[in-house]
């Protein structure tokens, strides 16, 4: 569910239907201002805010995926 949310959010930004899971945002075409509209994206859709030197540093969507995962995890449920 998180990876095809994160997915969403790629494919509307960077206007692309067909890409994979591990491909890099930068080499399918993203650029800065479009990282920082994703980083929006996921927080306004997952509720997580990812550092955007995390989203620079592993710019795929399973690493992306995998870190909002791990937050959501360590997220105290009330």
């Amino acid at each position: 569910m998180i990876t095809t949310k994160i997915r969403a959010i790629w494919s509307s930004e960077l206007r692309l239907e067909k890409f994979s899971d591990d491909d890099d945002f930068f080499v399918l075409g993203g650029h800065s201002l479009a990282m920082m509209r994703i980083q929006r994206g996921i927080t306004a859709e997952l509720g997580v805010e990812v550092p955007i030197d995390q989203l620079f540093r592993v710019p795929t969507v399973t690493a992306i995926a995998a870190y909002v995962e791990s937050e959501l995890a360590a997220k105290p449920t009330a």
